[in-house]
């Protein structure tokens, strides 16, 4: 096997090593999808993996870039997270609240009884409140339903 050059590693971490939890950037590739072109998503114009287009970004991007944002983004949901929980959490269950929160907003995450429960230690309360959260718009979203089902399942694991 050929060395490698402190500078060969770092290219090919630089490319390939996850600053944001691998477990919650698999669990939102599978459920968000991936969409190169702007889409409008519950009144947000949305691209790549859910990421909301601000003022002045491209409305339309390639994989690598859209891998680039939904790290950034899941990093900034750990953030929120991690502030936000008061009690010690898996690594599953951190990577279910990661999806959670990227997908209902910290807003509304931070106001969630999702969270209250959470925080008072009732976790097996915390498994129901997921399947709360499965409107958009008003109409029940089969696509939530099923999210939010794998969402309480991966905090179960």
């Amino acid at each position: 096997m050929k060395a490698r050059t402190l500078a060969g590693i770092l290219i090919l971490c630089a490319q390939s090593c996850w600053a944001a939890d691998p477990t919650a950037v698999g669990f939102l590739k599978e459920h968000e999808g991936l969409r190169l072109k702007a889409y409008t998503d519950a009144g947000h114009l949305s691209i790549g993996y859910g990421h909301q287009l601000k003022d002045g970004e491209s409305k339309s991007i390639t994989a690598e870039r859209a891998e680039e944002l939904l790290v950034s983004d899941v990093e900034v949901r750990e953030k929120v997270v991690d502030a936000a929980v008061k009690v010690a959490t898996t690594p599953n269950q951190r990577a279910a609240l990661v999806s959670f929160a990227y997908n209902v907003g910290n807003g509304n995450f931070l106001k969630s009884t999702l969270l209250k429960k959470l925080n008072a230690g009732d976790v097996e309360g915390v498994k129901g409140e997921f399947g709360k959260w499965v409107r958009s718009e008003g109409k029940v979203m089969p696509g939530l339903v099923k999210r939010r089902a794998d969402e309480a399942e991966l905090f179960g694991s």
